[in-house]
């Protein structure tokens, strides 16, 4: 395969840890949540999914049923996660920022004890080629075109038309930009909270898991993953809170991180060894730039949710 064909593919696989992040991100903050816990709750759906793998691995299921058990057993964990955050931000009130940070602490650690405790040869080995379908077999980058990938995708997509083209949408919007006007009109405020927080985390979970054991397949990857969930969050503001533009954000951001990898390959491109840190800060310095120039925006449709990060007291409504 070309070598910039290679290049491009692997920024759209690589892109798809932060389309899952991103879009889970998405939702919560259009019901007015900031969740800084994204990187935890990622964290926590790679070992959720690896974790289940690790136990049915050698099972002799079908390919079919070990994927889907995959798929499950993250969002499970990371819906979980999600369902704490509501508890404590909507029915406790407590502090969004304080408790996104904590949850981050908490799903890391708890992460890092799981994955320590499993397997690699039976929850990666194996498995891992059953999510790499239809491109299994192949030994270049579209090998990770698998059906997390194609997943993300579709998840992106759906989740923009719910938003701006459903009752349901309109219902959550309203609450993310006046929870009082929307509970006066008859919405339940805290079930779309509620719903919105929890299926965002199940969603940004996934993008821990693909990363884990579809792009990287590296039983070191979930050591790098907490990062990925910051840039996340960031990439929300670039893709002007709008689910599908998180495809073209997070294929910039997956060019830019691979940027470090291939340049290196590159006929007549030499790299030092000084260059590589300098490359590999990319991606955080384009993050910067995307959050001063986002700050400066006039235009109201390109601004988050009026109460993003307000909590809701209907007794003072």
């Amino acid at each position: 395969m070309n070598i910039w064909l290679n290049f491009l593919i692997d920024s759209l696989a690589f892109g798809a840890t932060f389309i899952y992040g991103s879009t889970g991100e998405i939702l919560t903050e259009k019901a007015g949540h900031l969740n800084l816990g994204i990187p935890g709750i990622m964290c926590m759906g790679g070992a959720g999914g690896c974790l289940m793998l690790n136990l049915i691995g050698k099972s002799g299921l079908p390919p079919v049923l070990i994927v889907v058990l995959g798929i499950l057993s993250a969002l499970v964990f990371s819906m979980l996660m999600g369902l704490i955050y509501s508890f404590l931000t909507v029915t406790l009130r407590a502090n969004q920022n304080v408790t996104g940070l904590a949850l981050t602490t908490f799903g890391v650690g708890l992460m890092k004890v799981i994955m320590s405790k499993l397997t690699a040869t039976v929850y990666l080995v194996g498995p891992k080629q059953y999510y790499r379908w239809p491109f299994a077999g192949r030994q270049d980058s579209l090998q990770c075109l698998g059906v997390l990938f194609f997943l993300a995708i579709i998840i992106a997509i759906a989740a923009g038309w719910v938003l701006f083209r459903t009752k349901v949408g309109l219902h959550l919007r309203a609450v993310g930009e006046n929870p009082a006007t929307a509970d006066a009109v008859g919405i339940n405020v805290n079930r779309y909270k509620y719903l919105a927080t929890c299926v965002g985390s199940g969603i940004a979970g996934l993008g821990g898991f693909y990363y884990i054991i579809d792009y990287m397949a590296s039983q070191e990857a979930y050591l790098s993953l907490e990062a990925f969930g910051w840039l996340s969050i960031a990439l929300v503001i670039f893709a002007l809170w709008r689910p599908p533009v998180t495809i073209i954000g997070s294929t910039v951001f997956g060019f830019l991180f691979s940027c470090s990898s291939f340049i290196t390959i590159i006929p007549g491109v030499t790299v030092t060894m000084a260059m590589k840190p300098v490359l590999k800060m990319l991606p955080y310095v384009v993050t910067v730039l995307v959050l001063i120039i986002s700050s400066i925006r006039n235009k109201r449709e390109n601004q988050p949710p009026s109460s993003l990060g307000l909590s809701y007291f209907r007794e003072d409504r």
